[in-house]
């Protein structure tokens, strides 16, 4: 991939006065999430709440959560749910648009497109306040972290969780339209990146108290840098199937040869969601049973331990499953065979119409494989090599997918405002272009 200069691409940003301003609008509503995802909720001691979270091994579904908002959960802040919420309502309307047909028929309309938006709003509100009660009743169960427990406090911290949770959607939307990039991955891209910065400086201490080695920390870089070239690699790569779409001309009643042109089949179609599905359904039995006496649900959440065989045969299993369910869910052949006949477009040597369909179906389910050990890598070899070397520092899987795809998607979006005006870009060619538009907004 050549690139050009990168200091003069930055300069170049400045030099437009509309950038500017979609650039400083940006970075002023990530400031702004990021200052409130630190003002705590009233009525909480933070202190016997980080105890808990400290506490926890390996997190589970609460300290998964506790990722995608920065720390914001177990801090008990006003934006504790994030963009959570509303990523959640999106996703159903998602599968509902892959399941029901009328909701898949608005999916195609403008109209039809935005009254789904306000349904995913309000349904992204009953969504903050389910998990806004559910988050009252978990800091009530931790002994002294609710200093007044009972009704008025479930109630305020519904009334406070659920007004954060509309001001970080209705953030997300503005950076999204007033901003640069995708405003929801954005917020859960900084919430990731500010996570990671701790990480390393305790990685170093242990380094310093002579707890990690040098040889295994320069292990642990190799690996971090092979695993993110890895990850960006696949993340970019595409399987391009050439069309053909006429093009005809009236100059001098001679007709033009037919536009080549190709359609992109993403490697990684479903991104991350895989391994977001894959740990909610094995942590859920872990964090059921931090509440529970039963015997029978801490046995098994002692076999689904991160670091456990049964927890690694498990993982890869359910992002397998997880990756052709959702793939199928956000790809629609039969859709794309129909638009190409629409516009005349046709691949060579296939017919259009079904066998378009099943050709292009045939190519997706091979590549999906591939893509599935990619996540399934992705996800379990950083975990692996972290408590091998017994490092507090856990790179790859959810977070280092999300980084690497907003960061990508975000350049590319800067690429083009530079191209349009004429500027010298990030990068002069590369396959970033191919990546396609991402479904979950990750």
């Amino acid at each position: 991939m050549a690139q050009s200069n990168p200091a003069a691409a930055i300069e170049n940003l400045w030099r437009s006065p509309e950038l500017k301003s979609k650039v400083g609008f940006t970075l002023l509503a990530l400031l702004v999430y990021r200052i409130g995802a630190h003002i705590t909720a009233p009525g909480i001691d933070v202190l016997a709440l980080l105890a808990f979270f400290q506490n926890q091994q390996n997190g589970g579904l609460l300290g998964l959560y506790d990722l995608f908002v920065g720390g914001g959960l177990s801090r008990a802040t006003i934006f504790a749910l994030g963009i959570v919420p509303y990523i959640s309502a999106s996703i159903v309307f998602q599968i509902f648009g892959a399941v029901i047909p009328s909701i898949e028929k608005m999916q195609r309309d403008e109209e039809g497109r935005k009254r789904i938006t306000q349904w995913t709003r309000y349904l992204t509100v009953g969504i903050a306040m389910l998990q806004a009660w559910g988050y009252a009743l978990f800091t009530e169960s931790l002994q002294g972290a609710v200093l007044h427990p009972g009704l008025a406090f479930r109630l305020q911290m519904v009334l406070f969780l659920t007004a954060g949770a509309i001001f970080v959607m209705w953030l997300g939307e503005q950076i999204t339209e007033r901003g640069v990039g995708n405003g929801a991955s954005l917020l859960i891209f900084f919430s990731i990146v500010e996570r990671i910065i701790p990480s390393i400086s305790a990685t170093w201490s242990f380094f310093q108290s002579g707890a990690v080695t040098l040889l295994r920390l320069l292990l642990l870089a190799g690996v971090m840098v092979a695993v993110v070239a890895f990850t960006v690699a696949i993340t970019v790569a595409a399987r391009k199937v050439p069309i053909q779409i006429p093009q005809r001309t009236m100059a001098r009643g001679r007709q033009r040869e037919s536009g080549k042109n190709f359609i992109p089949l993403r490697l990684n179609a479903a991104n991350v969601m895989p391994i977001i599905f894959a740990q909610t359904v094995i942590v859920v039995p872990g964090t059921l049973a931090q509440f529970s006496k039963v015997d029978w649900m801490q046995r098994v959440a002692e076999y689904l331990q991160p670091g456990t065989l049964t927890y690694y045969i498990l993982s890869a299993i359910l992002i397998l499953f997880f990756t052709y369910f959702y793939t199928s869910i956000i790809f629609n052949p039969i859709q794309i065979a129909e638009d190409l006949k629409k516009q005349g477009a046709f691949i060579p040597g296939v017919k259009q119409g079904a066998k378009t369909a099943e050709y292009i179906d045939r190519i997706v389910s091979r590549i999906t494989l591939p893509g599935a050990a990619f996540l399934t890598l992705i996800a379990l070899l950083p975990i692996f090599i972290s408590d091998l070397i017994n490092v507090p520092f856990r790179f790859g899987g959810t977070s280092l997918l999300i980084v690497v795809g907003v960061g990508l998607d975000t350049m590319q979006q800067l690429q083009q405002h530079l191209l349009l005006r004429k500027y010298e870009g990030f990068m002069k060619k590369g396959r970033v272009r191919f990546r396609g538009r991402q479904a979950t907004g990750f």
